[in-house]
């Protein structure tokens, strides 16, 4: 799995690098984030830092283009919010720690680990999960690339692995496959499946610019 997907690690010419899973387990619930770059947003962990676990507090999320005003718990994760109380199951409960990316969802166009994001801190973002990257009944470029190249054996982590695919394609439109396997690094397929993934990455970049 490593030799496909997680180069990152590895020593480079600058003497390291931070691979997208090893940031994104630093994003967790109200962790301090270190801006890296002027793409990075700073997320509000005020409310996440003062509110006691069991309060109960008001949320506005913007999901998918719509606006969700729901009473949740501090403690509760961005992925229980989705999944239980708005009922989008797409993004997919796995270790629940950071570490398999199967509930990655896109804040503000960058992938998060909705296991390891408090609800509260993501108010005042623009949330993206799978479903709404569909357009309409028709699958996104991304998707329809996952179909037709694949992608996916059992497919339970197939969703994360669109979402943190698209997050790369937001911020390069044209990567190589180096490139791929290091944006992807953060989200493991325990079926194997990665050679089909780097291709279905490489034509959702192909689709993404026709489009």
């Amino acid at each position: 799995m490593e030799d496909e997907m997680g180069p990152g690690d590895r020593n480079s010419k600058r003497g390291w690098e931070i691979t997208r899973r090893g940031f994104l387990k630093t994003m967790g619930s109200g962790a301090t984030i270190a801006v890296t770059s002027g793409l990075l947003p700073m997320v509000d962990t005020a409310m996440a830092a003062e509110a006691k676990p069991e309060e109960i507090v008001r949320v506005d999320l913007l999901i998918n283009g719509s606006q969700y005003h729901l009473m949740v718990e501090a403690r509760w994760s961005l992925l229980y919010v989705l999944r239980e109380k708005i009922g989008l199951t797409g993004s997919k409960v796995g270790c629940e720690r950071g570490e398999c990316g199967a509930c990655t969802v896109l804040i503000n166009s960058l992938p998060r680990y909705a296991c390891m994001t408090l609800a509260v801190e993501a108010q005042g973002s623009e949330i993206v999960t799978v479903e709404g990257l569909m357009d309409g009944e028709r699958l996104g470029p991304v998707q329809k690339a996952f179909a037709e190249q694949d992608a996916f054996q059992c497919g339970y982590c197939t969703p994360g692995q669109i979402m943190a695919a698209d997050g790369l394609l937001r911020a390069n439109p044209s990567p190589s496959p180096d490139e791929i396997r290091r944006g992807m690094a953060g989200n493991i397929c325990r079926c194997g499946a990665y050679t089909h993934i780097v291709k279905a990455v490489a034509q959702a970049a192909e689709l993404k610019r026709e489009k």
